[in-house]
């Protein structure tokens, strides 16, 4: 390898890292601020939260690579060029495409391992992060019973405590008000002191109560007659709360498995194979309902009088040839097989629709892996010669472009995929965004090459007055 090659790898691979990194960090930044409420106050050790945003970050790397490339190659080549370095390669003979070669290099080999991650790592961080995120938002708050505030996460329970003790433990002025007994009866335990203290295994809060009374009034039988009321006093009680819900337990992968996004190429084409096979059933089985209801003609034969009506006499002479009130019956009936055979397709249409997109959802995930792997490449032909034209290097304007190149892209995605995952235009459909960037790149590339000024605005302007002279 020459020294000009490691010179540029060298400038561009540091770019790349720290490009990723922080993309992966701001992309995981916006996750951990949608589910902040669901994260806070439940107790959850570092590990598990660690475990999610690990998870979390690996479904982010296709996202965050084409970002990374863009953004280091207009910086990269904006530095040589604000640093006149690529006026000296020039000067020596080396070609901006030569410059180009060994970052295009590390693209086409980030675009191979971004593919082989979309589609072999992929999946297994969906399901491992789609499991421990459903795991982490079923689990409930941490008990945290506070003074002077109703309690009510304990499901049928109202607690509420004057004061607790130091330990945490010790309680002053219970009052516990339990619904489990259904509305028409009611339970209030008020206690002047107290214990509380989980077992050993968390599934169960105990409750050791002190000098308290249980007063417990029913509403309930013949015509809500209420019942006396009742109180009784006590030296001790103990109450035994269930909070085994509120313990963190890992559910098995089966629930989420299934799923088109946990699923390789291989997976894929198989479910969408098996999908096809189910739809093209679902047709059959809606032709033959409609057509059952909607041949109903025996049938009305069987309403009026079949030894009057010949069967194949044409349907105007057979409704003038039955009586009146036959004829009436004859109707009623083809009404009713009309409104029925309508509802019939109504629902198979939207048993229909409701198939298709689950299908269009499974062509999306398997043309977005290839479609994120490829923008790597795409991207970089729109950067690299993006960057060698406005020579500027820094954080500044490359950060911009790429904002602005990045935005264009994933909008056009975004509106080809509902276009897709709709039916409105075939699966290919996802390729409009890579299509769209392919003559971005392609004219960037070739303005490059050329050392045409593209971002002059004397030449745009030497341009324009070539064209309105000779249009005058």
């Amino acid at each position: 390898m020459k020294k000009l090659d490691r010179l540029i790898l060298r400038s561009f691979i540091g770019p790349l890292a720290l490009t990723f990194t922080l993309s992966v960090l701001v992309l995981l930044m916006q996750f951990v601020w949608k589910y902040v409420d669901d994260l806070v106050g439940k107790g959850l050790e570092f590990t598990v939260i660690a475990e999610l945003l690990m998870y979390a970050s690996a479904t982010f790397v296709p996202m965050a690579l084409p970002i990374a490339v863009l953004f280091a190659s207009i910086m990269t080549m904006g530095n040589f060029g604000e640093k006149y370095e690529l006026v000296a390669m020039k000067a020596g003979g080396v070609s901006v495409r030569r410059v180009m070669m060994p970052m295009a290099l590390v693209a086409l080999l980030l675009t191979g391992m971004a593919f082989y991650f979309a589609n072999n790592v992929m999946p297994t961080a969906m399901l491992k992060y789609r499991m421990t995120l459903y795991d982490i938002t079923r689990k409930k708050p941490a008990v945290n019973i506070r003074p002077g505030e109703y309690y009510k996460e304990l499901d049928g329970y109202v607690i509420r405590v004057g004061s607790k003790g130091k330990d945490g433990r010790t309680l002053q002025d219970v009052i516990i008000y339990d619904h489990t007994r259904g509305m028409g009866e009611m339970n209030v335990i008020v206690a002047q002191s107290g214990t509380m203290q989980a077992t050993p295994d968390n599934r169960f809060l105990i409750f050791a109560l002190n000098d308290g009374y249980s007063y417990t009034e029913s509403t309930l039988g013949d015509n809500y007659e209420r019942r006396p009321f009742s109180s009784i006093g006590f030296r001790q009680q103990t109450i035994t709360f269930d909070i085994s819900s509120f313990a963190y337990n890992k559910t098995t992968e089966d629930i989420f498995k299934g799923s088109y996004q946990m699923m390789n190429i291989h997976q894929l084409d198989t479910a969408i194979a098996k999908l096809d096979s189910s739809l093209a059933r679902r047709y059959s089985q809606c032709g033959t309902d409609l057509y059952s209801a909607l041949h109903a003609w025996p049938r009305c034969r069987e309403a009026g009088d079949s030894a009057a009506v010949a069967v194949t006499a044409t349907l105007p002479t057979l409704l003038d040839s039955l009586p009146a009130n036959v004829r009436k019956r004859v109707a009623s009936y083809a009404r009713n097989a009309a409104q029925s055979a309508g509802s019939q397709a109504e629902m198979y249409a939207g048993m229909v629709e409701s198939d298709r997109e689950y299908i269009n959802r499974h062509h999306i995930e398997w043309h977005r892996k290839f479609t994120l792997s490829v923008a790597c490449l795409l991207l970089f032909l729109v950067g690299a010669p993006f960057g060698s034209i406005v020579r500027k290097g820094g954080l500044g304007l490359p950060l911009v472009a790429s904002v602005g190149f990045f935005v264009l892209y994933y909008v056009v995605g975004m509106i080809s995929e509902k276009a897709v995952r709709e039916s409105a235009i075939g699966p290919e459909g996802m390729w409009i965004s890579s299509l769209v960037m392919l003559p971005i790149g392609i004219i960037l590339t070739l303005q490059a090459t050329t050392d045409s000024s593209l971002f002059d605005s004397s030449s745009w302007r030497k341009f324009f007055q070539r064209i309105f002279g000779k249009s005058r």
